[in-house]
Parts: structure tokens; sequence; C-alpha cells
């Protein structure tokens, strides 16, 4: 099977297999694990951050920060498409009792500036503090756009003038970072904290890191406690993060390739129609989002959902994303090769004629 549903997918290299057999290790709790220190270290290093937090997963990172930054009956900031909102079993509100103040996403997965201070709430007694502005980068839902540094900037200067903090989900920022030819940290300078994935596009089988200074990592890691994060001998589990770090880095270049190749295969395809970041329908990075037109080849039984098991037959497995039905997503990784794009390609052509 040729896996396109995500880049959560891919499977430990087998120099990432060697490194986490040979990982030295200790226990994390008590911070005697030097291969998570390691990583931490480095992460917050490459960051441009001083402190960095071993995680379990993206979604542990983010509500971690969030509880971080936040109490019961505060408030955040954030997209009604942001992976926090949609994607996260709702842990800002059953866990850290925190009220999402959703504003609308545009196709390039930022936040109108009218908007964000448009909803920075007034020092009163009948409103919830706006303690927090969540942004993502890349933008999942908006077909892993890259938010440009300039904006991030303006928009952390709008939250930090209502002294409210800023936290960036970067599951992905890695690939903003190749694919835009920028250092990962200048586009994560602006925030206080920032989240970024290692079981992503970087391969590793699991686990986040979340940096920021020394002293929010502190709280941080008391908050981990909290949700059951604290782990033993992890560093088995780091070892693949720091391989990641130190391997998989400039090859995501390879996956943005892929997924180029891919767009361009579908847009040839008759009732594929690829979504559009800022007019250009070419992916930025590794997710190559499209919408299935039953209309067009005169077969109203014909969504996402109905593709994605066509697709299943002919060897590829690919989501339906759940708006409207008709919409579906690819994701490029270090498990894909060129010659495997080209059988995507040809699996998708052949779906899409059958009667």
């Amino acid at each position: 099977m040729i896996d396109l549903r995500s880049d959560t997918v891919t499977r430990p290299t087998e120099g990432m297999r060697r490194a986490m057999a040979a990982a030295e290790v200790g226990d994390d709790v008590y911070g005697e694990d030097p291969t998570v220190n390691r990583l931490e270290k480095m992460a917050a290093e490459i960051l441009g951050f001083e402190a960095g937090l071993f995680v379990a997963s993206g979604t542990m990172g983010n509500i971690v920060a969030i509880l971080t930054h936040g109490g019961r009956g505060d408030e955040m900031l954030l997209g009604n498409l942001s992976h926090t909102f949609l994607y996260e079993g709702g842990a800002a509100a059953g866990l850290a009792g925190i009220h999402s103040h959703l504003l609308p996403t545009a196709d390039d997965g930022t936040l109108a500036l009218s908007d964000l201070r448009a909803a920075i709430r007034p020092d009163n007694v009948h409103f919830p503090r706006t303690r927090l502005l969540c942004l993502e980068n890349t933008h999942n839902r908006c077909g892993g756009a890259i938010l440009a540094p300039a904006y991030c900037h303006e928009a952390a200067a709008v939250a930090h003038q209502a002294k409210a903090a800023v936290h960036l989900d970067g599951a992905r920022l890695f690939n903003a970072a190749i694919a835009s030819g920028k250092d990962v940290s200048q586009l994560a300078g602006f925030a206080d904290s920032v989240m970024v994935c290692l079981s992503k596009g970087l391969g590793a089988p699991v686990g986040s890191v979340l940096c920021g200074s020394r002293p929010f990592i502190n709280e941080a890691r008391r908050m981990r406690k909290i949700v059951g994060g604290g782990m033993r001998q992890a560093g088995i589990l780091a070892a693949a993060g720091v391989y990641a770090l130190e391997h998989h880095v400039d090859r995501l270049a390879d996956d943005h390739a892929n997924a180029q190749h891919l767009a361009r295969g579908i847009a040839g395809i008759d009732g594929l129609k690829l979504r559009e970041i800022n007019g250009n329908a070419m992916p930025q990075t590794n997710l190559v989002y499209f919408r299935v037109d039953s209309e067009a080849v005169g077969d109203p039984a014909l969504d996402a959902f109905a593709l994605s098991k066509r697709l299943t037959q002919r060897g590829v497995l690919a989501n339906a994303i759940g708006e409207g039905r008709d919409v579906m997503r690819m994701a490029t990784h270090l498990d894909v090769a060129e010659q495997d794009i080209d059988q995507a390609i040809d699996a998708l052509r052949s779906a899409m004629m059958e009667t």
C-alpha cells in the first residue's frame, strides 16, 4: 500500500532504530535521562529558545502550553480551522477550562489583524480575560500554508500589547523553514512558546518538543506531569528525535517536490480541483488538498469518501476530510518515493473513471 493519509505513518529508518537501541537512558521525571536532556537542549537551541520539554505528542505539547499560559475562565484567540480547535479532543476546555474565541481563518492560514484587535476583551468582570493567541505554521487545514514572519510578528504585537501570550503550533514548522528558505528560529522568534512535532515529516515514531523561556518550561514540566506526560526511560524515544533533527530536516525538500509532482498529476484529472493558497494551486509544502467534483464526471455518488474507498482497492490510502464530503488530503513523507507518486496519480485517474 502507498500510504498518503498523513506524514505520521512513517516508520523509523534503520539508522534511527540503531540510535534508539543504543540510547543512554535514565529516569526523565528525575531529570536524569541524558538523551532526553540532549534532545530538549538541541531543539531549544535550533528554535532560538532558552529551554525545551519533550512530550509524547503535538496535542500534549499544545495543551501543556495552554495550561501554562492560562487558567480556568481565561480565553484564547485562535482560528476556526486550527488544529488545536478541531482535532485535539476539546482539551483546552476539558482540561484547562479555557474558553476558545474563534476567528475566521483565511485561505492562507492567517487571522485578520482587525479581527484580532476586535477580539481582545476589555478589562471587565463580565468577560473572560484574553490570555493567549494561538497560531499554526504550517497550517494543516489550509493546505500546508506557510505563515510569513512579518505577519506573525504583527499578530504577536497585537496580542502582546494586550498583555496576552502567543503560542505557535509549529507541528510542521520545519516544513515551513525548508520551503521558505528561512531559518526555523526566524519562523518561531515572535512567539512566547512553540511546539514542534518529531513524528510527522521528521519521521520519528513518537514525540514533540515544547520550547520557551526557562521559567515557562519549568512550569510546563509541572503541567506535563498533571496530564500524565511524565515518562521514565524516555531516552529510547528521544534518541529518535535527536536522529530526526540531525538527519531528516533537509530531506523535507524531497517531500515538497513529491507534493508538487502529485499536485500536477491531480490537476490533469477531470473532476479533481486543487485547493488554492493565495491564488496558487500548487502546494507550498507536503500537504495536497483537493476537491472531488461529482458533477464534472457525471457520478452523483462519487465524493471524497467514495474516492478513498476506490483508491484503497487500488493500493493507495488517502483521507477524506469531513468538509461537505468532497475534500481529500494527501500527505507526502519519507516513506513515499517519486515512483509511488506516479502510481498514486494512476490510481486516482483510474478511480475517477470507474462507473
